[in-house]
């Protein structure tokens, strides 16, 4: 069968056809990023060109997601997943310079080190596990790199003696209470019928404000870190 990019798609509990507005609470959720966004840009008091950028993109994660959530199909899925996946390794690259003190160039290696792993990290478990395990997980395996680097930089952060390592920590755990949201999803359909994936959304929001405005009280790298 060709595939087609506006083949329907079904990831959901909430949806069960294919109106537009079959997903109400997913869809209107995202609303959630464009306020963080807002609040992000309105209350930022010193220049950060770079802070400021990821605030957008936080609302441009909104977007996508909101696009995927009503018309539920193929291209709209890219719509999602792209903005997500330029903010988790544009972060992490941010991390390593703000919170680390690394130079771009070990902090672009670190980067690609890392997008390589994450790549992997889903293909590797499901080999050991005997079993693929992103239909088990409602997908949300892929997501877990991302808090494994939010763990990892956070506690490296405090052995430098840098205070926004806690709020990274800190952020991680409630990352991992957005993913049991979207994990658990399909688990607990037959018993919530709206399903749990607006709860991804919700705490997502805050997740990313969060990374936002600890990147921002860091302040850009020293200038004598090429």
């Amino acid at each position: 069968m060709a595939f087609d990019w506006w083949d329907p798609v079904r990831d959901y509990c909430e949806r069960t056809g294919p109106e537009l507005w079959a997903e109400p609470l997913n869809a209107v959720s995202n609303a959630a990023f464009g306020v963080a966004a807002f609040l992000l840009l309105r209350r930022s008091r010193t220049p950060d060109p770079v802070a400021d950028g990821f605030a957008w993109l936080i609302g441009l994660i909104g977007l996508g997601s909101a696009l995927f959530h009503t018309l539920a199909v193929e291209w709209s899925a890219l719509a999602d997943v792209i903005p997500i996946a330029l903010f988790i390794h544009a972060y992490f690259f941010l991390a390593l310079r703000r919170f680390l003190g690394l130079s771009a160039l070990a902090a672009l290696i670190g980067t690609l080190a890392f997008a390589a792993a994450a790549a992997f990290f889903e293909p590797v478990l499901s080999e050991l596990a005997g079993r693929p395990l992103g239909p088990l997980t409602n997908g949300s395996v892929a997501y877990a790199p991302a808090a494994l680097a939010l763990f990892g930089v956070g506690l490296a952060s405090l052995r430098f003696g840098r205070r926004e390592g806690a709020a990274l920590i800190g952020i991680g755990v409630l990352f991992l209470a957005s993913l049991t949201a979207r994990t658990l999803d399909a688990a607990l359909c037959p018993f919530v019928p709206f399903g749990t994936h607006w709860l991804w959304h919700l705490l997502n929001a805050c997740v990313l404000s969060g990374l936002v405005r600890a990147a921002r009280r860091a302040g850009p790298p020293d200038a004598s870190v090429a």
